[in-house]
């Protein structure tokens, strides 16, 4: 095994495939994890003091005996540092802090009007993120890294919004270096969907092996969860049905610049601006479900059309992509049986019967919160990837 004159492991040496075998959460010995790897003892010893140096392990609390003296054993330390994790929408916006488990530890929500730009949302962030921790008493240098979502087109590669068209201003926006730059810590940023999917599949249905979870609120689109990963496409753009055309929505101007499209017709924006003809008060997806549980005959009939809508384009997906579950979150899908009753009846009378054979779609089990558990997700699985944990122990 590689050292240092010093003694010091060196890079590539392997300390965080320890460390990945050790997240399950069991407490293991030199001896199992010798054993486990096939490494010799030395070289276990060596990789397990890295860590502990590092704090990414510590000695769990009860040793194992095999009849001589007790051997220590080491479990994973999700205490040891904090992720933060960031969800922003169109109008509102939610930050969390967890641990290296995903533990929830603290949050925070806002009225954040995203097309105010970068800078105005970000900023926000970067406050709320300094509260938090202060608010449960960690220093900033615990702070590993930091996830955020946006409600746009994201070039996962580099971070960066690509033509938005719900965030003015927010096109190639360098997200990662502002934040890294005020924050000291990595930061990786997604679609908002994409975490949803992956907070909703990690956290809510890990046996489901094919998933697409939909976002129906001012926009529209959907997280893919292809054999357990998720799948982003080859520019980050996969799932973005919200701008496939539908026949209901007829010649509607979208907010893309096309016509017809499925958040054209069936958003919350355009739901809420029919109610506002009608002469009801609605400024957005949260009135319109405020209207529906209400008993508003109007927004009821609405709602259940844009769940039909949805169904349509889903129904596509279905045939296509073959998925085991469909989970809808967003502020619309707060109408919970309304709007399912719509996407159910068109899925399951136009897709093919083996697609859906054991087909389930439901409402989301995380609600607000998929987002921000997804961001802290796609954080803890870089921090913790094997290659990344050599590099902070050299």
């Amino acid at each position: 095994m590689p050292t240092e004159p010093d003694g010091h492991l060196t890079a590539g040496t392997g300390a965080g495939t320890l460390l990945a075998i050790l997240r399950d959460g069991r407490a293991r010995t030199r001896a199992e994890l010798t054993q486990l790897t096939g490494l010799a003892r030395s070289t276990v010893s060596q990789r397990l003091d890295a860590l502990l140096a590092q704090r990414w392990i510590v000695p769990a609390d009860d040793a194992v005996s095999s009849g001589g003296r007790p051997a220590v054993a080491f479990a994973f330390n999700h205490g040891g540092r904090v992720v933060a994790a960031a969800d922003l929408g169109v109008t509102h916006a939610r930050v969390a802090l967890t641990d290296l488990a995903g533990t929830l530890l603290a949050e925070r929500t806002a009225d954040v009007t995203i097309a105010r730009g970068p800078e105005a949302a970000l900023g926000w962030v970067v406050e709320t993120v300094g509260a938090l921790l202060a608010e449960i008493g960690t220093e900033r240098s615990r702070l590993c890294g930091v996830g955020i979502g946006l409600p746009g087109p994201v070039e996962h590669a580099t971070g960066r919004p690509v033509n938005p068209p719900i965030m003015p201003g927010w096109h190639d926006f360098p997200v990662p270096e502002w934040l890294e730059a005020r924050l000291a810590t990595p930061v990786l940023v997604d679609n908002d969907v994409n975490i949803m999917a992956l907070g909703e599949h990690r956290a809510a249905r890990p046996d489901a092996e094919h998933l697409i979870f939909v976002k129906i609120g001012t926009g529209i689109g959907c997280g893919i969860i292809s054999e357990r990963r998720l799948h982003r496409g080859a520019q980050g753009a996969a799932g973005d049905i919200g701008h496939i055309r539908v026949t209901s929505a007829g010649d509607v101007i979208c907010r893309c610049g096309n016509t017809g499209c499925l958040e054209a017709g069936a958003g919350g924006g355009t739901l809420a601006a029919r109610l506002r003809e009608a002469g009801l008060e609605a400024t957005g997806s949260r009135d319109v479900v405020r209207l529906v549980r209400g008993g508003n005959l109007l927004a009821l009939q609405l709602i259940r059309q844009s769940g039909r809508d949805v169904g349509d384009v889903l129904a596509a997906l279905v045939n296509f992509f073959n998925p085991a579950a469909i989970v809808l979150g967003g502020d619309l899908a707060e109408a919970g049986e309304h709007v399912l009753a719509g996407v159910r009846e068109v899925v399951y009378s136009r897709s093919l019967p083996l697609a859906t054979q054991h087909l389930t779609i439901s409402i989301s089990d995380l609600g607000d919160r998929a987002g921000v558990l997804g961001a802290a997700l796609m954080v803890i699985d870089h921090v913790l990837a094997p290659a990344a944990v050599d590099r902070t122990v050299t």
